[in-house]
């Protein structure tokens, strides 16, 4: 009856496919864990560019056309997306509170939020 025992372990495989592994069986001591993504530094070292023809598009001497679509407004108080402007100030708000906050800003603030975008106008 032993002798039976011992023929049925060797006939079982080592690995059921429905058991979960263990992640020290998966992932024995000393090799990684996942995936490892490559900075854009790493990924120009390794392709050697220096060798291509200087014609061929690659990283480093691509050239594109500007964009078709117009760049996004973005609120200057909060970051968010922002579909509405204050005529008196020119400062970019998206809702209703923010543009509470953008009424109530004194002069020189409104001068440093536009100049933070690029848009600084002397005021009146």
């Amino acid at each position: 009856m032993e002798r039976e025992v011992v023929e049925a372990e060797l006939v079982l495989p080592t690995h059921l496919g429905f058991k979960r592994i263990q992640m020290y069986e998966k992932y024995p001591k000393g090799q990684s864990r996942g995936r490892h993504w490559k900075h854009l530094k790493q990924i120009l070292q390794a392709e050697n560019y220096q060798n291509y023809p200087p014609d061929e598009p690659n990283y480093i001497n691509i050239e594109s056309p500007p964009s078709m679509h117009p760049c996004k407004r973005i609120c200057d108080i909060t970051g968010y997306e922002a579909p509405y402007y204050d005529p008196r100030t020119n400062l970019r708000y998206a809702n209703a509170d923010v543009f509470k906050l953008v009424r109530s800003l004194p002069n020189e603030y409104v001068q440093r939020y536009l100049a933070l975008r690029n848009a600084a106008v002397v005021l009146k």
